[in-house]
C-alpha cells in the first residue's frame, strides 16, 4: 500500500506558502480601501490551516525517503489539489467566479496556459490581477522550485521529481537535484527581474510590468488588461517577443551560461531547430501577408514576431486582430503551438526536442524501405537514442495527438461548435492560453463555454502539464500495488 504521508507534508508546506503568498495581494488591496483585500485574507487563513493540519499530521513521515511512486503522486497532487485552494480568492472575492469557474482561471495560471474566464481584467482590483500572475510564475517553475525545498526533508535528492515534471537535464549537467533547483530558480528569478526592468523602461504601468513580467517568464500568458500587449503597440510587442523566446529555452543551459560555459548553449541541436523553426513560421507567414493584403512590411512582422512567438512558446499573450489574418497563419499557428517551446523550460505543448527525435525516427523509417536489412540506428546529437526513450516519446507524441482528437469530440458534445471545440483544445492541451472560433468572438474569453466544456479543458491542461505519463499512470492498476 502507498504511504500518502510524505505527499501530503509536501503538499501541506505548499500551501503554507501559497497561504502566504497570498498576502501581498491582499495588502494591496486592503491599502486601496478595497474589500477584496479582506476576501484574500480569509482565502489565506483556510488555506493555512488546511497546509498546517496535513504537515502537522503527516510530521511523523519525515525521515522516510520518496519512492517513485510518491513522487508521481506529488506531481499530480501539486496541478490537481493546489490549484483549488489557489481558486478561492477568484471565488470568495472578486470577480466572484463559480466555484468551477475558479478553479479554471487557477488551473489555467498555474498550468501557465493563460486561458481565462474572466471578462473586464482592466477593472479587476490590482491585487486579483497581481495573484493571476502570481500563479502564472509559481507554475512555470516556482511550485517545483518550493517543492524541492522541502524534498530534502523527506531524504531524498529530488530526481524522482523532476522526472516526472518531465524535465531534460541534458546529461545531468548538474550532480544533485537540490543543485540544479538552486541555480534553476536564480536563472528563473533573473529573468523575471530583467523582463520586469525592460517593461517598465518602456512605459509600462507598475502593475502591468510585474504581472506582464511574471507571466511572461512562466509563458503563462495571464495580462491586467483584456487588451493583452494591444495595449502596449511598438516596442512592447519586440520586447515582450524577445523574453517569450528566451522562457521557452532550456533553464540548464543559462545555468552553465552562468558557470561560464557557453558551448552547450551554441551548439545544443534543440535551441538551434527551435529557434530556426521559429524564424521560418515567422517570415512565411509575414510575407503571406504582405503579398496577400498589400500591408506595410513592418506592422506585418512585428505582429507576426509577437504572435507567433507568444503561440509557439505558449505564452498565450496577444496582439492585434491575429483571427483576421486568414487560413495559412492559422494552419502555421496550430502546427506551431502543437510543437512548443523547448525541453526544460517552462513551455509545454510536445517540445521540439520530442518532435525531433520523432522526425528520425520517420527519416529512419523511411530509408529502411528502400533498404530493409541495413542497420540504422535513430541517432540525436550524434549518439544513438535508445529503444525505452524512442518508444516514449512516440508514445507520447501517440497519446497527444489521439487525446486532442479524443476531448475535442466529447466538447462537440456539450454543445460547442467544431472549430471553437478544436482550438479550445489545442491550447489547453499545449499551455498555449490562444482561443479562437465562434465562442470566443464576444468577448475573446472561454466565459461562453457551457459548464462541460470548462470540465473538459480544465482536465486538458492538467494533462498537457503533467505531459499526459504522470496522471494516467495513476489510472493504472499496476501503479498501485507493490
Amino acid at each position: 500500500m502507498v504511504d500518502f504521508r510524505p505527499v501530503a507534508y509536501v503538499i501541506g508546506r505548499i500551501l503554507i506558502v501559497l497561504a502566504i503568498l497570498m498576502l501581498a495581494p491582499a495588502i494591496i488591496d486592503w491599502r486601496a480601501g478595497l474589500a477584496n483585500g479582506y476576501d484574500f485574507l480569509a482565502s489565506a487563513a483556510l488555506t493555512g490551516v488546511v497546509g498546517a493540519a496535513l504537515t502537522l499530521s503527516t510530521g511523523n513521515a519525515l525521515g522516510k525517503p520518496l519512492d517513485t511512486r510518491q513522487a508521481y503522486l506529488l506531481t499530480a497532487g501539486i496541478w490537481v489539489l493546489v490549484p483549488f485552494f489557489g481558486a478561492l480568492p477568484f471565488w470568495i472575492g472578486a470577480p466572484g467566479l463559480t466555484l468551477q469557474n475558479a478553479y479554471f482561471e487557477a488551473v489555467s495560471g498555474i498550468t501557465t496556459t493563460g486561458a481565462t474566464v474572466i471578462v473586464g481584467l482592466d477593472d479587476l482590483p490590482a491585487g486579483m490581477n497581481l495573484w493571476r500572475g502570481m500563479l502564472n510564475w509559481l507554475g512555470g517553475l516556482g511550485i517545483a522550485f518550493i517543492a524541492m525545498i522541502f524534498l530534502p526533508l523527506m531524504r531524498v535528492g529530488g530526481m524522482q521529481f523532476f522526472r516526472t515534471e518531465g524535465f531534460d537535464t541534458f546529461g545531468k549537467a548538474l550532480p544533485r537535484a537540490t543543485d540544479i533547483a538552486r541555480q534553476l530558480l536564480f536563472v528563473y528569478a533573473l529573468l523575471t527581474v530583467a523582463c520586469i526592468a525592460a517593461y517598465s523602461a518602456i512605459g509600462m504601468t507598475t502593475l502591468d510590468a510585474v504581472v506582464g513580467g511574471f507571466a511572461t517568464i512562466a509563458t503563462g500568458g495571464f495580462f491586467p488588461s483584456d487588451l493583452s500587449f494591444s495595449k502596449y503597440p511598438g516596442l512592447g510587442e519586440y520586447v515582450g517577443a524577445l523574453f517569450m523566446v528566451l522562457a521557452a529555452m532550456p533553464y540548464i543551459r543559462f545555468v552553465q551560461l552562468l558557470n561560464g560555459s557557453a558551448r552547450p548553449l551554441i551548439f545544443d541541436i534543440q535551441l538551434r531547430s527551435y529557434l530556426v523553426w521559429m524564424l521560418a513560421a515567422i517570415l512565411s507567414v509575414t510575407i503571406w501577408r504582405v503579398l496577400s493584403t498589400g500591408s506595410e512590411f513592418e506592422p506585418v512582422f512585428r505582429e507576426t514576431v509577437f504572435n507567433l512567438s507568444s503561440i509557439m512558446t505558449g505564452t498565450g499573450f496577444f496582439s492585434g486582430s491575429f483571427v483576421g489574418w486568414g487560413g495559412f497563419a492559422m494552419l502555421v499557428a496550430f502546427i506551431a503551438g502543437l510543437v512548443g517551446g523547448c525541453s526544460g523550460s517552462s513551455s509545454g505543448a510536445l517540445t521540439v526536442f520530442r518532435v525531433q527525435i520523432a522526425l528520425n525516427f520517420l527519416a529512419r523509417e523511411i530509408r529502411k524501405i528502400g533498404n530493409p536489412s541495413a542497420v540504422d540506428p535513430v541517432k540525436y546529437g550524434g549518439r544513438t537514442v535508445d529503444d525505452d526513450v524512442l518508444n516514449a516519446v512516440i508514445m507520447f507524441i501517440s497519446g497527444y495527438i489521439v487525446i486532442i482528437g479524443v476531448l475535442s469530440v466529447g466538447m462537440t458534445m456539450t454543445g460547442v461548435d467544431a472549430i471553437s471545440a478544436t482550438f479550445a483544445v489545442w491550447q489547453a492541451m499545449g499551455n498555449i492560453g490562444y482561443g479562437f472560433g465562434p465562442l470566443l468572438e464576444r468577448t475573446g474569453t472561454f466565459v461562453d463555454f457551457p459548464s462541460g466544456a470548462i470540465a473538459i479543458m480544465t482536465l486538458a491542461m492538467i494533462l498537457g502539464r503533467l505531459g499526459l505519463v504522470a496522471l494516467l499512470l495513476l489510472l493504472l492498476p499496476t501503479f498501485w500495488r507493490r
